[in-house]
């Protein structure tokens, strides 16, 4: 009896190493001393009374990054070539209002200069990479939107993100009571003009 129980645990924990990678294993077991355990680590030799349950991931998401913001961050990260400039200002709220995570890349410094020169041949930011190859020059709110549509980032960050999280210089991006939107019209308005700017040398 006493080997048939040590076989038991030992199947158990083997089989929750192999599904480790997509599911939890939860254990129920009675320990030496009579008290019952719950536990998601494999239960000791002496334990009597094994009973394991797989939980799937992902039952309840209490990560506040969205899944699809995942899966789009890792087929297409998002690096932005910034400096201390109104219009980076303005891209880097942009992104951060969206949820999107992003990297950063300061052109100011010799190291980021020499990195968008090697992207785009110039020293103008704010500049927007999405992958290998798609690299927008300049900022456009319109189009922004646009390439991060198209790469599969969701629209808005979630709900619940804290105000706090939105980027330095983007505290008055909310419009209030104070700066209401203007009514709709029939015809929309033109997108704004790309706004790039040489960072000073």
């Amino acid at each position: 009896m006493n080997r048939m129980n040590l076989r038991w645990p030992l199947a158990l924990a083997l089989a929750g190493f192999a599904v480790a990678a997509h599911a939890q294993t939860m254990y129920r077991y009675v320990d030496p001393t009579g008290r019952v355990v719950y536990s998601d680590q494999p239960p000791p030799a002496a334990a009597k009374d094994v009973k394991a349950k797989r939980l799937q991931d992902n039952v309840i998401e209490t990560d506040p990054v969205p899944f699809a913001t995942k899966e789009a961050a890792e087929k297409f990260p998002v690096t932005l070539y910034t400096f201390d400039c109104d219009a980076c200002k303005e891209a880097e709220a942009l992104l951060t209002k969206r949820g999107v995570p992003f990297t950063t890349v300061v052109v100011s410094d010799e190291e980021g200069a020499a990195k968008l020169r090697a992207l785009t041949g110039k020293q103008a930011a704010p500049v927007l990479q999405i992958g290998e190859k798609q690299v927008v020059t300049g900022f456009n709110s319109s189009r922004w939107h646009s390439v991060l549509d198209e790469a599969g980032y969701p629209k808005t960050a979630p709900s619940s993100r804290p105000a706090a999280a939105r980027a330095p210089g983007s505290a008055n991006a909310a419009p209030g009571p104070a700066n209401a939107a203007a009514p709709a019209t029939d015809s929309a308005p033109p997108p704004p003009p790309t706004r790039g700017t040489d960072y000073p040398k």
